[in-house]
């Protein structure tokens, strides 16, 4: 059986929209989409019959919900859904070993106070070991497409970029070849972002480029860039690709790139610390702070 695309839902408005996003994702890939609500019990084993039948019950509505949604906008998927007992973050984890990737709500930064909430969406990034694409509220097919010619919004023209984010000092296949995959099956542009960022007084870091004036440093930057992607033309030589330096911060350079994307790619470095697990500065910000969808590709 081919991997599904499998999405966690939990009732929120961006579960929601994750759930339909994934659905259009699986249609995309020709795969099947699973459905995955994760059910905790407390801990305590005092719960009567009738407590836990009405947790169970709303548990399965939720699921219902999702799968109302999907099928409404999504009607050609295949689709089932499954109800797992379990902590959400090693719930979901667990699901999406074996998946072709794990979709999920996300809630990013709370308007006033920045307060993050959607940690089980943290959690999953940082542990996962398949990419997983986090989704806002409120994101429809439409935000994907290109507008109309008289401005408004489309489902019925070209897709929006694809933005990749490239750190040059360590290049990776994975996030490169997801990257590239994803503008391939939306038919879109992939826009390939590198920030720079001129040597501190302290001398060259690793991967700085030692040239003394700041224009030409750009341009060998962007030869390396080409040169780092060319294998990746060649394999896909439909996409269509435009390599961009910035001299500025990643997480800014790539805040700036993906507005009006359909879709950013970025990496996390799998490694293990004394603290545990954690995604690095740039995702970080990608997915408190980006709109569009955000997919992050585990790498070694």
């Amino acid at each position: 059986m081919l991997p599904p695309v499998v999405v966690g839902v939990d009732g929120s408005a961006e579960s929601l929209a994750a759930a339909e996003w994934a659905a259009r994702e699986a249609a995309r890939r020709e795969r099947p989409l699973r459905l995955v609500h994760a059910w905790n019990p407390p801990p305590s084993a005092k719960e009567d019959g009738t407590a836990a039948a009405g947790r169970r019950y709303l548990a399965q509505r939720t699921l219902r919900q999702a799968e109302e949604g999907v099928r409404a906008a999504c009607p050609e998927v295949r689709l089932h859904d499954e109800l797992v007992e379990g902590p959400a973050v090693e719930v979901l984890r667990e699901a999406a070993e074996g998946a072709e990737l794990l979709v999920l709500g996300s809630r990013g930064l709370s308007g006033f106070t920045g307060f993050l909430v959607g940690s089980v969406a943290l959690g999953v990034v940082a542990r996962a070991t398949g990419p997983v694409v986090l989704v806002r509220a409120g994101e429809e097919t439409a935000d994907e497409h290109l507008p109309a010619p008289d401005g408004s919004a489309s489902t019925t023209t070209g897709y929006r970029d694809v933005v990749l984010g490239v750190d040059l000092s360590e290049p990776c296949d994975e996030v490169i070849e997801f990257a590239f995959e994803a503008a391939r099956l939306r038919r879109a542009r992939l826009r390939a972002v590198h920030a720079w960022q001129p040597p501190g007084p302290l001398g060259l870091g690793e991967g700085d480029i030692g040239l003394i004036d700041d224009p030409r440093r750009a341009e060998e930057w962007l030869g390396f860039l080409k040169a780092v992607l060319q294998v990746w033309r060649d394999k896909y030589p439909e996409v269509e690709v435009l390599e961009t330096v910035v001299e500025d911060k990643p997480a800014n350079a790539l805040l700036r790139a993906a507005t009006g994307a359909s879709l950013l790619v970025v990496g996390h470095h799998l490694t293990q610390r004394r603290i545990g697990p954690r995604t690095g500065p740039t995702t970080h910000s990608a997915i408190h702070h980006i709109y569009c969808p955000v997919a992050v590709v585990p790498h070694a």
